[in-house]
């Protein structure tokens, strides 16, 4: 409930100030920024340019530590994704955040390799989207 100061000044009921931010919404930003990371890599490894060469990306081959580190963070954020259900808050936005990234990845295995940097690219910015609007709706709320 708001309530107004002697001042004039509008400010939220103490109860709703003094709960802290759930520790799964602080990590939203950190996978904002693994989705930007990801863009950036799947255009090294995919991009037009390969594509011109006639490139196929599975020979070009990630280093050990990007590859380790790409797939320790798609793990973690699967399970953030699915944690983010069992939050009233983040449930819409975890159930989005999974359900394009099923969907990618279907549409994806069943693309020509031209096409996958496309959809990569699509959804990303989808994920991005959804990630940016938890950010920003955590940050007003908490």
């Amino acid at each position: 409930m708001i309530r107004q100061s002697e001042t004039g000044v509008a400010f939220a009921d103490e109860k709703r100030c003094s709960s802290g931010v759930p520790l799964l919404l602080l990590l939203a930003p950190l996978f904002l920024v693994f989705e930007i990371w990801q863009l950036v890599l799947s255009e090294r490894y995919l991009g037009i340019k390969q594509i011109a060469r006639g490139a196929d990306p599975r020979t070009l081959g990630l280093s050990e530590l990007t590859a380790f580190c790409w797939s320790t963070i798609l793990i973690l954020y699967w399970f953030w994704m699915l944690l983010l259900l069992t939050l009233p808050f983040g449930r819409v936005h975890g159930l989005t955040l999974a359900a394009i990234s099923l969907i990618g990845y279907s549409l994806r295995r069943g693309a020509a390799l031209k096409w996958v940097l496309v959809i990569l690219t699509f959804e990303g910015a989808i994920r991005i989207g959804f990630l940016l609007s938890l950010t920003v709706m955590a940050w007003r709320r908490y």
